[in-house]
């Protein structure tokens, strides 16, 4: 078990060597040959989100079947779940952490359909919250919000969650993580660090400032976002397909004194009465039309259908993730980003081989194939 390759879609995206180099750079590394090494811990934390909610015993069988039909398991039994736990414990959050940001990046590629628009790859922002074990330490680190009506607490403890998202493929490239007292604006002004030239980045109204919106664009990153309703944009240049420019300032130049120009986007859907106002980067009307603008910012919708594959369809609906450590809930949500962007590898290069849009592949079945893999397959495993 010390030297497990063959865990199908688990080992095809994250190779032993890998996950063995991510376990010494955060020195998890064993001193002593155990029955439970760091790397088979590391595949064993995986598991218990691919397989989510299965219990403890019932993931570890799950990863040691195919061995075990083999005869390669030897003198190796399934450990106590007390072991297990201890196992977690010991190899913390922190490799899965480095491990989702050494291998997180996008997957599509110009032939993937929806991916790209004018030479540009298309992505989103945007928070959710996951819901974590009710302890002592986790309402400690995390926090829990206000109920929607006003007064008390919500039933759970939460983490808050901002990704960035390739529209196209649907994958994670990247995540911040901290308590639901943190906010999302907050989350989100650290995720430039995975942007540059060549992106559009795509944002809802509450994320429109200019310090974040300097972030971004400080990247190289061109930016489409939506405009709160109460937000005054003066018309300074009327372009010639209705959009115009105008300067946003900052909440703390009350002199207006270093405005930042953007461009103004208004339109109303044919079977709506909402007026909607976006806001880019991308000033120059004849290569960039209004009405294609307006199109496209309905993708920003694919990050809310990347959340629900994550807690809906993967994680499972109303599953509240079960450590009462801090650590262990943290180690859980970056297994779980781990599991999605393997999930979604595995799609891109499906449909690639059919010629077909991701969109087109089923994620609830790609869930089970990857399960099946990992249960079934003890060698090599490819799409």
């Amino acid at each position: 078990m010390s030297d497990l390759s063959g865990l199908g879609l688990l080992t095809w995206v994250y190779p032993p060597g890998l996950v063995d180099r991510v376990v010494a750079a955060c020195g998890r590394s064993e001193q002593r040959r155990r029955l439970l090494p760091a790397r088979l811990v590391v595949y064993f934390v995986l598991g218990l989100a691919l397989f989510s909610p299965a219990p403890y015993l019932d993931v570890m069988r799950h990863l040691v079947a195919g061995l075990r039909g083999l005869g390669l398991l030897g003198d190796w039994h399934v450990p106590a779940k007390s072991s297990l736990f201890r196992a977690r414990q010991r190899l913390g959050s922190e490799p899965l952490r480095v491990l989702f940001a050494a291998t997180a990046k996008p997957l599509a590629t110009e032939a993937t359909p929806g991916a790209f628009w004018r030479g540009l790859r298309i992505l989103a922002v945007d928070g959710t919250c996951w819901d974590v074990a009710d302890s002592e330490a986790n309402q400690a680190a995390f926090g829990r919000p206000g109920n929607s009506r006003g007064s008390g607490r919500s039933a759970f403890v939460q983490v808050r969650m901002a990704a960035l998202v390739e529209v196209g493929s649907h994958a994670v490239l990247d995540a911040e993580l901290a308590g639901c007292r943190t906010g999302e604006v907050t989350l989100v002004g650290r995720l430039p660090r995975s942007c540059g030239p060549g992106q559009l980045v795509l944002a809802d109204r509450e994320f429109l400032g200019v310090p974040l919106w300097r972030a971004f664009t400080a990247t190289g990153a061109d930016l489409l976002w939506r405009v709160p309703a109460n937000r005054v944009l003066p018309v300074e240049r009327l372009l010639r397909d209705g959009s115009w420019l105008s300067r946003i300032h900052a909440g703390t130049d009350a002199r207006h004194r270093d405005p930042v120009t953007v461009r103004v986007v208004a339109y109303r859907l044919a079977d709506e009465e909402t007026d909607y106002r976006l806001v880019t980067t991308l000033l120059d009307a004849h290569r960039h039309p209004a009405r294609e603008l307006a199109a496209l910012y309905r993708e920003r919708w694919e990050i809310e259908a990347v959340f629900a594959e994550l807690k809906t369809h993967q994680r499972g609906a109303k599953v509240v993730l079960s450590s009462k450590t801090p650590d262990g809930a943290l180690q859980q949500i970056w297994a779980h980003l781990l599991v999605h962007h393997a999930l979604r590898e595995l799609m891109v290069e499906t449909a690639a081989t059919r010629q077909l849009d991701p969109d087109r592949v089923s994620f609830t079945e790609t869930l089970r194939s990857a399960r099946r893999s990992v249960t079934l397959t003890p060698g090599t495993f490819s799409p």
